[in-house]
């Protein structure tokens, strides 16, 4: 089987950025699928799965929520739990997207009370959450965005 291109990138060099994993076209429709690399792999802890739902429900909630959201097709978590894809609707670069990034993290440092979708109604692990780690995480992944990495490491 081929390695997949996910899998082709190397993880050594890789930094925290803003990424284009891959960008496919189908009948006309773009879309382009962003990494959102929180940690640098291999070389920092982990973000733990509390921490990562936190983010996983703000951050869908912010971008469903805000100018752009009828571009958004998916947000979610990593299974290496490094950071996050997003994935949009549009032929699009890294660039495109940081401003809404660094919105993203403000809305997530600044909030407060319940988390939205946080109810064993509407999550199916709802009560694993940690908005105080999520916003470490969020925090230091904003302050690295500074560097604006767009580019994979060769």
């Amino acid at each position: 089987m081929d390695k997949i291109p996910s899998f082709t990138i190397n993880h050594l060099e890789l930094l925290p950025g803003i990424y284009v994993s891959r960008r496919d076209e189908k009948n006309g429709v773009a879309l382009t699928t962003f990494d959102l690399r929180f940690t640098a792999p291999n070389r920092e802890p982990v973000m733990d799965m509390p921490a990562v739902h936190t983010i996983e429900h703000l951050g869908a909630t912010y971008l469903r929520n805000t100018e752009g959201k009828e571009d958004v097709v998916y947000f979610g978590p990593m299974g290496c739990r490094t950071g996050f894809y997003l994935v949009m609707f549009g032929c699009l670069k890294g660039a495109d997207i940081y401003e809404k990034i660094l919105a993203m993290c403000d809305f997530i440092l600044g909030f407060e009370g319940e988390i939205p979708g946080a109810s064993p109604r509407d999550c199916g692990n709802w009560s694993e959450q940690n908005l105080n780690m999520a916003k470490y995480y969020v925090a230091k992944y904003r302050k690295e965005l500074e560097e604006k990495r767009f580019v994979y490491p060769e």
